[in-house]
């Protein structure tokens, strides 16, 4: 509230709300606020860290533009806006498990959704797929090592 009231700030308009996932990280997700200044011409970035068990509150009072951003945000990465008021799936469906922008969300999903002939329907059965550990040799086809060609004498 205090970047868009204050005169010398003016940050009225909220541009984007994303999120970007590391793992690693104990505070897993990094969200991001994008603030716009029509009266200064000028952009800021307002960066918060959040765990996968808390959550963060919702921009929606402030900013009535965040709520579809901050829906899309829960559905993508798992980023949990408390005082919400209406946080539901926005891009997948409602019986949707995961969050397909978090690394650990395998390519596949956790589910294939298929027409079946004899059952003339679509239908939706569990995913599994066994990978093994490989060993990739990270050498490039392309970098051959050079060859010098021999005098002949």
């Amino acid at each position: 509230m205090f970047l868009r009231d204050y005169h010398a700030a003016q940050f009225a308009t909220l541009v984007d709300i994303y999120a970007v996932d590391y793992p690693d990280r104990e505070a897993r997700s990094e969200v991001i606020y994008e603030l716009l200044s029509y009266r200064w011409n000028a952009r800021l970035s307002v960066k918060t860290h959040v765990s996968e068990t808390q959550g963060i509150p919702s921009v929606t009072t402030v900013f009535p533009n965040a709520n579809w951003a901050e829906r899309e945000v829960w559905d993508m990465n798992g980023v949990f806006f408390y005082n919400h008021p209406d946080l539901r799936r926005i891009l997948t469906d409602y019986g949707f498990q995961g969050h397909p922008l978090r690394k650990d969300f395998p390519l596949s999903g956790y589910t294939e959704v298929r027409y079946d002939e004899q059952l003339k329907r679509v239908v939706q059965e569990p995913l599994e797929l066994a990978q093994e550990f490989r060993a990739f040799d990270f050498a490039s086809p392309w970098e051959l090592p050079i060859q010098r060609p021999t005098k002949n004498v």
